[in-house]
């Protein structure tokens, strides 16, 4: 995951690159989201896999899938003004979000807890309440 989350990282800043001075239609969104949602959370992610142990190869693959094609398909959705498209992607978020929180219990028992698993289960709270506020958003700019 966190090589992924690298890429998303480095395809953000060259789409803020190339989309501001063409002033490409929600260029600012899609470099932020991939930098903060496809980057910076992938990589946590990873990094969380790697250093709890948890879960088995299958699930972190499942987790792995679930978060780039439920991102891919945000951007998509956004990008084609097809609200349907980023509620479905964004059960693919959810799913992964699962993966990951369940995981958490794992590497809790392990390690004992810690400030690193508070800080990481907080992120993962963050991006669950990110979800349905994109869904809504999603919603009133493509209906209204």
């Amino acid at each position: 995951m966190s090589t992924l989350g690298w890429a998303g990282i480095v395809a953000g800043g060259l789409v803020a690159a190339v989309t501001d001075p063409l002033d490409v239609y929600r260029g600012s969104w899609v470099a932020a989201y991939l930098v903060l949602v496809v980057g910076v959370a992938q990589v946590v992610m990873g990094w969380a896999r790697r250093g709890s142990g948890a879960g088995g190869a299958g699930t972190g693959w499942a987790q792995c899938a679930g978060w780039n094609l439920g991102s891919a398909g945000v951007i998509a959705g956004t990008l084609t003004k097809a609200s349907l498209l980023v509620y479905v992607s964004s059960a693919a978020l959810v799913v992964a979000l699962i993966i990951a929180a369940l995981g958490t219990r794992i590497a809790g028992k392990a390690s004992g807890g810690g400030l690193w698993l508070l800080a990481y289960r907080a992120m993962l709270v963050i991006l669950a309440v990110s979800i349905p506020v994109g869904m809504a958003l999603s919603y009133l700019r493509h209906t209204g």
